[in-house]
């Protein structure tokens, strides 16, 4: 039934998050890139300079610091949409 699917995200559009958050927002951003490079690696995949999948080769199998910005901005979009979700339900995040 995939034909079907409508994403249905947290409505997190009226969430302002403090400023402090943007040091964690890039911390996530570079954690969910290292998660998803130890995936790939995990499967057999390596760094190639163009995606070839059937290879297992992907050009971003590099450190989060040398990505391209395109690339960060994604990490950092997904970071960013979890850490609202997160306010947005009604939680709050508090540094130790």
């Amino acid at each position: 039934m995939t034909e079907n699917y409508i994403p249905k995200p947290i409505d997190a559009s009226k969430v302002v998050l403090p400023p402090e958050i943007d040091e964690l927002t890039e911390k996530l951003a570079e954690n969910a890139h290292d998660h998803w490079a130890q995936n790939r690696l995990n499967d057999g995949w390596t760094y190639g300079p163009q995606r070839d999948d059937a290879k297992k080769l992907h050009p971003c199998l590099i450190p989060y610091a040398d990505l391209p910005e395109s690339e960060k901005k994604y990490d950092r979009d997904t970071a960013m949409e979890t850490l609202k979700a997160v306010y947005a339900l009604g939680y709050r995040i508090v540094k130790d």
